[in-house]
């Protein structure tokens, strides 16, 4: 399997925890140690002898430290083929010891721009020796070992017990291993400098149970961390990842104190009152069946009452920016309940998907609407408590699967229709649920996520008590539908904003 044995290291790392292993192990099998400034303080301070590079290229460490492994002595070392004559003698002729392991960690360029730090120290933390080595040496993988980060070097400890000796499968996963925290620590710094800043981090990559279903191999390929603090329950799965991410996106979108539970990405309960007891109270109200088993989501603290109240259903996560001890006591009670704080966070603002042979990216959709950006369409404008209501409504069906339809009153969700492959089909639904849930309709309005091709929408929902009606417009039969409003005394505004969820 080409074993190799390593004779010399080069070592320059940012993160020195979990070192210590890898070095006794070295000086243990009588490896050369090459470093250079931090680095090599901490192996002399373990009791290794240590190489200073600037003694192997015959220059110190130059431009304030931006250039202290950069040379040829170095990457000949690296790069030499040991197996190509002519490479073997150039290495000779110029004194160049043959380099077989590299361990880096790379400067913190992340967490550098997440701790908004000022555009100097960031550019500053841009690694340029670091990543040259991991690339040079991931692609002499043949005679190298490449540890590209600290989350390898448990992987290479684990290979030196007995010798220091790598197989050449084992420098190839290496490797590979090496080009992945390449590729994304160049996609960061783009992310940066174009104000994408969409990148998942390579290290906080989790292997999870599996992915939507048992026979399926599902990973996270990001930092829920830096997200959420975990305060009790079991980890998350592939779906619960799904719902969690639905919620947080769908919470922040409302100011005013605001419960909400999702099922399967959609809001099947979301209430906003000035005490948060009584915004979970009708947000369970609006389905307090499909509730069992779902996510859980408000914006402020929770307390002690609404603690209580919550802890009677069975639910598998809860998400809000804090609990109160009294709370925590309470919902702990369930093993496996899931309970995050949810911390300040900055989302990138585009989207990828996988489809077909590719990936389909576009702008998250960001956009809310006001009352003063709903056009009236109809002779009858809404009242103020029902524009209210339209803008509630209007942020729910923008979080609600296509085709939509959502009914709203008081800032309550009575019911939505979501996932339809007809319009109708889903204001029918959601009539059938609110009334199945004994709610009354009249005087509710209704949000739609995309413009209403024939009047029979809001002829449905005229009949049922719902006359004020929120939709973007565009359809060439438009007028049909506000015709029909203002012949049956409806009022209707239109946003000239469709919000699909496909």
């Amino acid at each position: 399997m080409a074993s190799k044995t390593i004779k010399n290291a080069l070592i320059s790392v940012f993160h020195k925890d979990g070192l210590e292993p890898i070095v006794k192990q070295l000086v243990k099998h009588g490896v050369n140690i090459y470093s250079t400034g931090g680095t090599q303080n901490y192996l002399e301070g373990l009791g290794a002898e240590v190489l200073p590079v600037e003694e192997l290229t015959s220059y110190p460490s130059i431009l304030g430290g931006r250039v202290k492994t950069l040379h040829p002595k170095v990457f000949g070392g690296i790069l030499g083929r040991r197996e190509v004559e002519s490479d073997l003698a150039q290495l000779e002729e110029y004194a160049i010891p043959e380099i077989d392991l590299v361990i880096v960690d790379l400067y913190p360029f992340e967490d550098t721009v997440a701790s908004g730090a000022p555009e100097q120290d960031i550019i500053e933390k841009i690694d340029i020796g670091g990543i040259s080595l991991i690339r040079a040496a991931a692609k002499n993988f043949k005679d190298v070992v490449i540890v590209p980060s600290k989350n390898q070097y448990a992987a290479l400890a684990g290979l030196l017990n007995d010798a220091a000796e790598t197989t050449l499968e084992q420098r190839k996963q290496f490797a590979t291993a090496a080009f992945a925290v390449s590729s994304h620590y160049d996609t960061a710094i783009h992310g940066y400098f174009s104000g994408d800043g969409f990148a998942h981090k390579e290290s906080g990559t989790k292997v999870l149970r599996y992915g939507e279903n048992p026979h399926q191999d599902g990973f996270f390929h990001g930092d829920i961390s830096a997200l959420f603090d975990q305060l009790h329950g079991k980890e998350l799965s592939y779906n619960n990842l799904l719902d969690v991410d639905a919620a947080v996106n769908l919470i922040a979108d409302f100011d005013e104190t605001t419960f909400a539970i999702l099922k399967h990405n959609n809001a099947c309960g979301l209430a906003s009152r000035p005490k948060l007891v009584d915004a979970w109270n009708a947000a369970l109200a609006g389905d307090p069946v499909s509730a069992f088993g779902g996510i859980l989501i408000t914006n402020v603290t929770v307390d002690e009452e609404t603690a209580a109240a919550m802890h009677e259903l069975f639910f598998e996560v809860v998400i809000a920016p804090a609990y109160s001890n009294e709370a925590l006591e309470i919902l702990k009670q369930k093993k496996n309940r899931v309970i995050l704080i949810q911390k300040p966070c900055e989302f990138p603002k585009r989207q990828f998907r996988s489809l077909l042979n590719g990936v389909l990216e576009q702008d998250k959709d960001l956009s809310t609407q006001a009352a003063d950006d709903m056009e009236p369409a109809t002779t009858k404008l809404p009242t103020e408590a029902e524009y209210e209501d339209l803008v509630f409504a209007n942020k729910l069906v923008k979080h609600t699967k296509s085709n939509t339809i959502v009914l709203a009153k008081n800032k309550q969700l009575l019911a939505s229709g979501c996932g339809m492959t007809s319009r109708v089909d889903a204001l029918n639904f959601a009539v059938r649920k609110a009334k199945s849930f004994n709610f009354d309709l009249k005087g509710a309005v209704m949000a739609s996520d995309a413009f209403f091709p024939f009047p029979d929408c809001v002829e449905i929902a005229h009949n049922e008590g719902i006359d004020t009606v929120v939709q973007p417009g565009g359809s060439i039969k438009d007028s049909q539908s506000i015709d029909y409003c203002n012949n049956n005394g409806m009022a209707m505004v239109v946003t000239g904003v469709r919000h699909f969820k496909h």
